[in-house]
Parts: C-alpha cells; structure tokens; sequence
C-alpha cells in the first residue's frame, strides 16, 4: 500500500471529504497517521483536530458520520480525497451539507443551502465546536 507522506505539513496532511455519488465536497479537515490507520481499520472517516489536538471520528456527536467508499491520493502522497456516503445528511458543524455552502457574488457573500439540523440542538445549546465532533 502507498505510504502517505506526513513529513512535509508537521505531521498533518488534508483530507478532502467528497459525496462518493455526486462528487460534491463536503469538507476539508486534516489527518495524521493515527487518524490515517482508524479510518482504514474502521471504515469511517476519522480526522485530527487542530484546535483540541486529539482524533475525532466524523459524526460522533451528531450521528453524521462518513463512510469511507473510495480513498484517492495525490501524486505526492501528502492529500487525500475520502470519497464518502454521508449519514445523517450534514457534513458540517453548523448544519449545513457541506462546509462550503456559501458564495461570493457581486461583492457579497450568501448561503447557498438550508439547514439539515439545528446546531444548538445537536450540540448542547452551546456554540459548535470548529473543527470537530460533527
């Protein structure tokens, strides 16, 4: 198997997650080695958080979770595209499909998708968290 490269960015290297049947992307987040070798021996997308430096399995808290259908490497070994079936429907933290709901046009920024949950209620009422437990 390909080795992945995780020398060049500290230890860390992009994972892009992209709906295995649409070829949307969902999300961007970062993987290390350990969070590598989980989501090949689970088969669900695990990635490391930057802001509370741990692992964290996609859709812990949530219920929306990614299963891994197809796993692409660049030609440097240093990203990942983990092509995946969104459960539970959002990807990102604030509710939305995807991490990438909104759009610069005419200067301005917009959103483009509805809200598939109510983050406040998934997460406690509290804010949600940046880059994990979605």
């Amino acid at each position: 198997m390909t080795e992945l490269d995780f020398s060049k960015g500290g230890g860390l290297i992009p994972a892009i997650a992209q709906d295995y049947l649409s070829n949307e992307v969902l999300m961007l987040a970062y993987i290390n080695a350990e969070a590598w070798q989980e989501t090949l021996r689970t088969g669900y997308a695990t990635y490391f958080s930057r802001s509370r430096n741990q692992l964290w399995r996609k859709g812990e808290r949530s219920g929306n979770v990614q299963l891994i259908r197809e796993i692409l490497i660049d030609c440097d070994g240093d990203t990942v595209i983990f092509k995946v079936e969104q459960i539970g429907g959002a990807a990102c933290h604030t509710g939305h499909r995807s991490c990438f709901y909104r759009r610069i046009a005419d200067g301005a920024v917009t959103e483009d998708e509805e809200l598939v949950f109510e983050p406040e209620k998934v997460y406690g009422g509290g804010k949600p968290p940046k880059d994990g437990l979605k």
